[in-house]
């Protein structure tokens, strides 16, 4: 479900509360659409990823229902589960996982999957998908070690320990704690302050942070320059200088 916050924010919610949002094929399916239909949207701006459920963000895969798989319906499945964590992972405008309750296993490599991670304080996070026979396979072994360190990754992935919002902040598997209750207002608030900037840099900055993960800083350093070089003849950039200049907000044209 994605419902709109004036301006330019997007709230993609996950909205499966009698399961506390545990992903099912068809859930999955539905993630996927919604992602592909946001990603292909030129006036939003950011994006947060919430829950209706009171005390989950998302518990992850749907083991009763993979329980009932065979090994065929399972491989057939599995398009549908990349399309819903990589939706997520390549919306190109900036994201943010507003998390409370449990974010377990696919459901924390949802909030992974965004750029930035608002957990209240009754949040508690993990991969624990090794103590059920299986890997993250959400994204979880890519991007949990460029948040907090091959080895940090490693213990959390293998020992599968959930960790309580504090100390998910002290490793920096979470970006920010609030009080509880208060995740979905403090992410729409942050969603807000950055949908204020313009579009096009925000795109080009996002798509630069990610595309230069991992590489070397020469490579990295001309992954940045072109994406300079798609801002800097934009009408944003010639918008944000003339509304310095002239002491006024922009109004961005978002080209």
């Amino acid at each position: 479900m994605v419902r709109r916050h004036g301006g330019r924010v997007a709230e993609l919610v996950l909205d499966r509360p009698r399961a506390m949002n545990a992903v099912s094929t068809e859930m999955a399916r539905q993630l996927g659409e919604a992602c592909a239909a946001l990603a292909a949207t030129r006036d939003i701006s950011a994006v947060v990823l919430s829950s209706t459920h009171e005390r989950a963000f998302c518990v992850g895969a749907d083991l009763k229902e993979r329980n009932s798989l065979t090994d065929a319906e399972l491989v057939r499945q599995r398009p549908y589960a990349r399309a819903a964590y990589g939706g997520v992972l390549a919306l190109p405008m900036p994201t943010v996982a507003a998390v409370h309750g449990f974010a377990l296993g696919g459901g924390y490599e949802l909030a992974l999957s965004c750029d930035l991670i608002v957990a209240d304080s009754t949040a508690v996070v993990g991969l624990p998908e090794v103590s059920v026979g299986v890997i993250p396979g959400g994204g979880g072994t890519q991007l949990l070690p460029r948040r907090v360190g091959a080895a940090r990754a490693a213990e959390l992935i293998f020992s599968a320990r959930r960790v309580e919002a504090a100390e998910a902040a002290e490793l920096g598997l979470v970006d920010r704690v609030v009080a509880a209750g208060t995740d979905r207002e403090v992410a729409l608030e942050l969603a807000g302050r950055i949908a204020a900037n313009s579009p096009v840099g925000l795109r080009a900055a996002k798509k630069a942070l990610r595309t230069g993960w991992g590489m070397d800083v020469t490579a990295a350093m001309e992954i940045e320059d072109a994406a300079w070089r798609a801002v800097a003849f934009s009408g944003d950039r010639t918008e944000g200088v003339a509304a310095f200049n002239e002491k006024r907000k922009p109004d961005w044209p978002g080209e």
